[in-house]
């Protein structure tokens, strides 16, 4: 067996990131993470909670992040990895969507920002739940990130 099959059969099956970063680019870098997963064969699960919920509110809460940038805003960032062909928000948000990949939103981090009455993107099928209910989603043989 090769290297690099040995290497993919001893990897993660999935991989279950908790979302709780507020920031944009923090958020827009766990959708990378899903979406490698997914396309590599692997199951993923985005956990938001608290700020990072708002990524995941209808039409486009993900403009309302803040950015790590001075003076830059979700958008603007966006626009910038679109030039420099890096796959945008919506891109890889629909990626992760095409790709099977599985999105749950914290209801404590909705009703801790005073947000659990707001609409969800319906196109995402997003679970709402607990962290209960993510751990039990998780998988023996995954990996869970915190970002």
């Amino acid at each position: 067996m090769s290297t690099e099959n040995a290497n993919q059969s001893e990897s993660p099956k999935k991989l279950s990131l908790v979302v709780f970063s507020g920031s944009f680019e923090k958020v827009h870098y766990a959708l990378v993470m899903a979406s490698a997963a997914l396309a590599s064969g692997r199951e993923a699960t985005l956990f938001f909670t608290m700020e990072a919920s708002r990524a995941v509110l209808a039409p486009s809460g993900w403009r309302h992040l803040r950015t790590e940038a001075e003076g830059a805003t979700a958008t603007s960032i966006d626009l910038s990895y679109s030039t420099r062909s890096i796959g945008t928000f919506e891109e890889l948000l629909s990626a992760c969507v095409a790709l099977d990949g599985k999105f749950m939103v914290c209801d404590m981090g909705l009703r801790a920002l005073g947000l659990e009455n707001e609409a969800k993107r319906e196109e995402l099928k997003i679970e709402t739940g607990g962290v209960v209910t993510f751990l039990n989603d998780a998988r023996q043989q995954g990996e869970m990130l915190f970002i």
